[in-house]
Parts: C-alpha cells; sequence; structure tokens
C-alpha cells in the first residue's frame, strides 16, 4: 500500500492544451487542429495575449495576439492580420476578450 501511494505522489501532473479543429478549406477539405501550449494575458494591455501554439502538430513561436487590432505579432517584429481559421481568432474567441 505505501509502495502505491509513493508512485502516485511521484507522478508529474497532467499537461493539458486546449485543442480545436477546424475543417479548412482550400480547394480541398483539410482538417486542421490548434492547441494552446502556453499563453500568457499582457498586464498593461488587456486585450493582448503572448502565447505558444501549435497547428497540426507543428508547434510555433511565441506571438503576440492583439485582440482589439485583431493582428499578430512575430517573433521578428512581422506584424500579420488574424486570418480565417488563425490561431488569433481561436485565442480572442476562447478567453472572450472585449474590444470585438
Amino acid at each position: 500500500m505505501l509502495l502505491l501511494i509513493l508512485v502516485f505522489s511521484m507522478v508529474d501532473p497532467a499537461f493539458a492544451s486546449v485543442c480545436r479543429n477546424y475543417d479548412v478549406y482550400d480547394g480541398l477539405r483539410l482538417h486542421q487542429q490548434i492547441c494552446i501550449l502556453s499563453i500568457n494575458r499582457s498586464a498593461k494591455n488587456y486585450w493582448e495575449y503572448r502565447a505558444a501554439v501549435s497547428v497540426d502538430g507543428v508547434k510555433r513561436p511565441v506571438e503576440v495576439y492583439n485582440c482589439r487590432q485583431r493582428v499578430k505579432v512575430q517573433h521578428d517584429g512581422t506584424v500579420l492580420a488574424f486570418q480565417q481559421k488563425d490561431p488569433g481568432e481561436m485565442i480572442c474567441s476562447f478567453f472572450n476578450s472585449s474590444g470585438r
């Protein structure tokens, strides 16, 4: 019994990510899975999130998602508008940011 308690007390906590599946139509019907791996809300600008996401299992670098202007700022400083089925759309809708 003691051994069983020790085994369960040493198990790492489960890491749960938030994932959504989308159907993307680009000539063909494709399935796409977007997962939020880590996310932090800006203390100064409550409508901004710094998040690492994966698309179809491929991890992307941390980007800043601006839910007010509907843009993301990539690691190199490039600013891109949200596209349809973009991870930014998922982040802003999931966390119900104001400014929509």
